[in-house]
């Protein structure tokens, strides 16, 4: 179990943050025209929207806002879907890819937006550098730069050599690389606390420590029970992703909720983290169990590797992580790691969000899939739209129906966890 931190989880995030005291807890009724169940990008996003839109809001978190992956993740803001191009053609056609590319597009512009209008001091940065990590995959990487450039006409991503890795990394075992210079990154707590000041000062109600229990269908929309209070509700937002455990049955399969981790090296010296990143990008690799990493503006190297399929950490999660960055870095086999967290993030079967709405009156999106900074924060705006009376853009993503997990809830997870293996194993193997 990890420390906590002001009711944190211990993180560098959480230590190079100013973290506001808490919020009240939901005590007694209350009544709003939506009540948003999660104080993530999700939820905030929407609430947000929402109020922008004349919709009076109430927002349920049962920790801390930004508590969950919204305050624990790399902060990648990465332009597209999690699933490349050619696989939505291939599942949707060349139309709704479209579509669904121009949606990607907009969501980095719209965390883009969000935190120049607010003023959210996130350490903004721009641009991503993917790697492949083995040879088998230059061809593919080629080809998806290609298809990009050529039919999405998007110009801000270009290839760089095997021989040319190094004016992009010092790091080793890599045969290739695409830039992409329109996606950004930022510090992933900062940017969930800066959104959470906005929904507050646009008149919103956040209640911390509230935790609800149970969602009830009435004549006038939704009840929402806490531990403490209740809220009546027209419509319901439910923004919980890998933290839904069992509140709302019908969307539960729909997702698995796995476990992701990182750390944060001692403050590097200026030439290394030069070296490491000349950039100043954020940079993944092509591993089915993906590696990702970005300097933090105190020159601390934030780096997330592997993954547990239980509902344990490991015991240290600096020993498990330490071997995936030294893989790159062996330089940094003498850096000491000042901090080790993980956090619990929500897939999906094909990597895409999972959004609809149930009954007309519950709202929700989920499984981000590790492309959850970008595709939450536009899933919020889409629902509040949704609610505000229907917008096509919502329609295109729920549409996209979401296959569930075999076997329930006893049964999905041996399943996940013997397809996660074999997929390591390949991560192992071959080149």
């Amino acid at each position: 179990m990890q420390s906590s931190f002001n009711g944190y989880p211990d993180s560098w995030y959480t230590a190079s943050s100013q973290i506001p005291p808490g919020r009240e807890s939901l005590n007694g009724e209350a009544t709003a025209d939506v009540c948003v169940i999660g104080a993530g990008y999700t939820g905030l996003s929407a609430a947000l929207h929402l109020k922008e839109l004349g919709h009076s809001v109430i927002v349920l978190e049962a920790e801390r806002v930004g508590w969950g992956a919204s305050g624990r993740n790399g902060g990648h803001v990465g332009t597209g879907q999690r699933a490349d191009q050619l696989s939505l053609e291939a599942w949707f056609g060349q139309s709704a890819a479209q579509e669904l590319w121009r949606l990607g597009l907009e969501a980095v512009e719209l965390v883009t937006d969000l935190v120049l209008k607010h003023q959210i001091e996130c350490e903004f940065g721009e641009a991503n550098v993917h790697f492949a990590a083995k040879r088998s995959h230059v061809a593919e990487l080629k080809e998806e730069i290609e298809h990009l450039q050529t039919h999405y006409n998007y110009s801000n991503i270009e290839g760089v050599d095997k021989r040319s890795l190094h004016e992009v990394t010092s790091g080793i075992g890599f045969h290739y690389a695409a830039i992409d210079r329109g996606a950004r990154h930022l510090h992933p707590l900062k940017y969930c606390l800066g959104l959470a000041q906005a929904v507050a000062d646009a008149g919103a109600t956040i209640f911390e420590r509230s935790k609800v229990t149970s969602l009830t269908q009435t004549k006038g929309g939704v009840g929402v029970t806490t531990e403490g209070g209740h809220v009546n509700a027209k419509k319901v937002v439910i923004a919980c992703n890998g933290y839904l455990d069992t509140l709302f049955a019908p969307i539960a399969s729909n997702i698995m909720p796995i476990n992701n981790f990182i750390v944060a090296t001692e403050p590097l010296d200026e030439a290394v983290a030069a070296r490491l990143n000349p950039l100043n990008a954020s940079l993944s690799d092509s591993l089915f169990v993906i590696n990702y990493w970005k300097l933090s503006r105190d020159r601390r190297l934030i780096f997330g590797g592997g993954e547990t399929y239980s509902d344990k950490f490991p015991d240290s999660i600096t020993d498990f992580v330490r071997p995936k960055l030294l893989a790159i870095y062996p330089e940094l086999s003498t850096t000491k790691l000042d901090f080790g967290w993980g956090g619990t993030l929500a897939i999906t079967r094909n990597r895409m969000p999972d959004l609809g709405v149930s009954n007309g009156s519950i709202f929700y999106a989920q499984g981000f899939s590790g492309h959850g900074v970008p595709t939450a924060t536009m899933a919020g705006k889409l629902i509040a739209l949704a609610i505000n009376g229907g917008h096509d853009d919502f329609d295109l993503m729920a549409g996209l129906k979401t296959r569930k997990f075999p076997g329930g809830p006893l049964l999905r997870r041996p399943s996940l966890i013997a397809g996660m293996l074999f997929y390591s194993l390949r991560d192992r193997l071959g080149r």
